[in-house]
């Protein structure tokens, strides 16, 4: 009779430790989404000043015309990605395009002190800032979900309910880790 209580009592632990590690999994998967989901909200805020910026270095450098056809064409390409992976390449496209139109102001000094222009990059200045400290959330919030995912005995139940890793929102190039110089001096 004893046995039978230690081999219950074992039983419940046991259980109670999976049902646990279910939900602390479930709630990863979760802090993931709403990870990912402020980086959107970020991401979209930047793609909202990316025309005005343009349509504003257009008016003084009209014949620059294959920067901006770039640009657009890069944002276009950021707001259809559909995948962690798809977003970093397609935002490491728009980094590039970016950083290019901000070279083309910088030839123009009536441009670098138009007033519209220095709002806009101001706007896209602090915008960039969020957008970082949404990735290092994401990240950290992915790192959490995949340790636990691995981990053992973890990683039992986890593949026992189809929990997959997530993948890191990373850039690529060294270089671009940095946000965007839009500084103007």
């Amino acid at each position: 009779m004893i046995a039978l209580a230690v081999i219950l009592a074992l039983f419940a632990l046991v259980a109670f430790y999976a049902i646990g590690i279910y939900n602390r999994l479930v709630k990863l998967k979760n802090l993931v989404a709403e990870a990912w989901s402020g980086i959107d909200v970020q991401l979209k805020k930047r793609y909202d000043l990316i025309p005005n910026l343009v349509e504003t270095v257009k008016g003084y450098a009209a014949h620059e015309k294959e920067t901006f056809e770039n640009v657009t064409k890069a944002r276009a390409a950021a707001q259809q990605a559909t995948t962690v992976e798809g977003q970093q390449a397609a935002e490491n496209k728009l980094n590039g395009a970016l950083m290019n139109l901000i070279a083309v102001a910088e030839r123009y000094p009536d441009l670098k002190a138009n007033t519209n222009f220095l709002e806009l990059q101001q706007m896209l200045s602090v915008v960039e800032g969020d957008i970082e400290k949404s990735r290092r959330y994401y990240n950290g919030t992915v790192r959490e979900q995949n340790t636990l995912i691995e981990s053992f005995p973890s990683n039992f139940i986890a593949n026992a309910f189809s929990f997959a890793k997530s993948a890191f929102f990373e850039l690529d190039n060294p270089a671009e880790k940095q946000n965007p110089q839009v500084k103007f001096s």
